[in-house]
């Protein structure tokens, strides 16, 4: 069996890396259209008895182009890799997404990349698939180099839900839209984020509503406010219900640098350090500026009953 590994850059493969079969794409959120190319590139890895590789980029190609502007990621490259070996992948290549990539031909990229640099035997791709400079390559394009280079090119049809195809756009419009169980349909699972607990101002414990800060750093979350959340982790033995916050915390703060923060219900355990899992359920509220500290723990208050009957009414 083989151990699955990160490989970082070109650089970091090596002759044991050579024969694989592979995908590409930047498989933000991992979502069952995702999770439909993973099972075929399983299927052929098992048949060709070969490792099966996802090749993804940072930063992905939207936000090189965009900056600023970009969406905002359904997850972190390491929550990627971990759901990406969690559906079987054997090894994930990250590759820097930079003017040098960016302005590869798509006949460069085959081969410096699949051929050179991973002497690729088979490749599966979405229907939708292109790449190289200006997205010149197509699946037409990989099946001619591929009958000239040894190695078989197959794709997969997109996968709908509803009327609309599953895609990582799709699903940030619908978390942004506050459909949450709409969202966690086409994910095939509850949107989650993952982090470390860090230590903040401790308000929320003088107020009688102890928090487990996460700090988003530079990644922005496509959905902002209250929420009914479940939470795993580093110090629970199950998944354990809680309030969470997503957003700047206007009444304390009025910054602009995001923070999820998390209150489980019934527990006293202090959480620093910890890695947490926070799955989002169910919007309660708007994140909203408050006059004083007073009026907040009020609205606490309210969010913690609201969120206690939600989880009442909907446990199997």
């Amino acid at each position: 069996m083989t151990q699955q590994e990160f490989i970082k850059g070109l650089n970091g493969l090596s002759s044991r890396h050579r024969a694989c079969v592979a995908t590409i794409g930047s498989f933000d959120g991992v979502h069952r259209g995702h999770q439909a190319v993973l099972a075929q590139l399983q299927a052929q890895a098992s048949v060709l008895a070969l490792p099966s590789l996802v090749m993804v980029f940072e930063p992905q190609p939207y936000e090189y182009f965009s900056r600023e502007r970009a969406p905002a990621r359904l997850m972190r490259l390491r929550e990627k890799v971990s759901a990406l070996f969690a559906h079987g992948v054997d090894r994930v290549l990250c590759l820097k997404f930079d003017q040098r990539l960016r302005s590869l031909s798509a006949k460069a990229f085959v081969d410096e990349v699949l051929v050179d640099g991973l002497a690729l035997k088979s490749l599966v791709v979405g229907d939708d698939f292109r790449f190289g400079c200006d997205r010149a390559g197509d699946f037409a394009f990989l099946q001619a180099q591929g009958r000239l280079k040894g190695f078989a090119v197959s794709d997969t049809a997109t996968l709908q839900y509803g009327c609309d195809r599953i895609s990582s756009t799709r699903i940030r419009s619908l978390l942004s839209e506050d459909r949450v169980v709409d969202a966690n349909a086409l994910l095939g699972r509850e949107y989650q984020v993952s982090g470390r607990v860090i230590y903040g101002k401790q308000l929320g414990r003088t107020l009688g509503f102890p928090t487990a800060n996460i700090g988003l750093g530079r990644y922005r979350t496509p959905l902002h406010g209250v929420y009914a959340v479940s939470v795993v982790g580093e110090g629970f033995t199950e998944a354990v219900n809680a309030v969470a916050n997503v957003g700047v915390r206007p009444t304390v703060s009025g910054g602009k640098k995001p923070l999820l923060e998390v209150h489980v219900l019934d527990s006293t355990l202090l959480l620093y350090g910890c890695c947490l899992t926070v799955k989002f359920k169910h919007k309660l509220r708007n994140e909203m500026k408050f006059n004083n500290l007073e009026e907040l723990k009020t609205q606490i208050q309210q969010d913690v009953d609201v969120a206690r009957q939600w989880f009442v009414e909907n446990t199997e």
